[in-house]
């Protein structure tokens, strides 16, 4: 933290999630005597997904920074992503906070951050310890609202949903330092 703030750099905490036309089933309500049934087409096509939540980034506050694709991500797709995110930063410095996915410390991926240097500074998460990325209590909040029992019949759909999700944590400001906040981290 001291680091990105001599550097004045936001600093982004990263990960990658996914989601399927598999509905995530929460509990409902129904009236007495009928028990809620969700139909499905149990079909197990995926879209993958990327949030980054940005701490400080563009004279502060705090932003939330998506990108989803079909398919898993790759080192490839990842540098796309990650050029997205430079994008949506305006140019401003970044740490990124990110856990050990192999597509992370790929030889591709450690020669293209090497070529960043300038504007990203990479430092992982200790292994075994999702608890500790508060980009994981924006899934748990986005799968037990937007995503919440969804029977959707197209990944687009699913997208969709999400997608309306991120705007509306964007549209709630302190929900970015509760996810934080829930990790046990803070930024001072």
């Amino acid at each position: 933290c001291r680091n990105a703030r001599r550097r004045r750099a936001a600093i982004v905490f990263w990960d990658e999630g996914g989601a399927s036309l598999l509905p995530v089933v929460r509990r409902s309500w129904a009236p007495p005597g009928h028990t809620p049934v969700i139909r499905h087409h149990f079909n197990w096509k995926r879209a993958s997904m990327a949030v980054a939540l940005c701490y400080g980034s563009l004279g502060g506050g705090a932003a939330v920074a998506f990108h989803h694709q079909h398919g898993a991500y790759d080192t490839d797709t990842l540098i796309g992503a990650l050029g997205e995110l430079r994008a949506s930063l305006g140019g401003q410095k970044a740490t990124l906070v990110w856990d050990g996915l192999p597509a992370h410390r790929s030889l591709a991926m450690r020669h293209w951050l090497g070529r960043q240097r300038s504007w990203l500074v990479v430092e992982p998460l200790p292994g075994y310890a999702p608890e500790l990325n508060p980009v994981e209590g924006l899934w748990a909040n986005l799968k037990g609202v937007e995503l919440a029992n969804l029977a959707a019949d197209t990944l687009a759909e699913v997208t969709a949903a999400a997608e309306r999700g991120i705007q509306r944590i964007r549209a709630t400001h302190w929900l970015a330092y509760s996810f934080l906040r829930h990790c046990g981290l803070s930024l001072w």
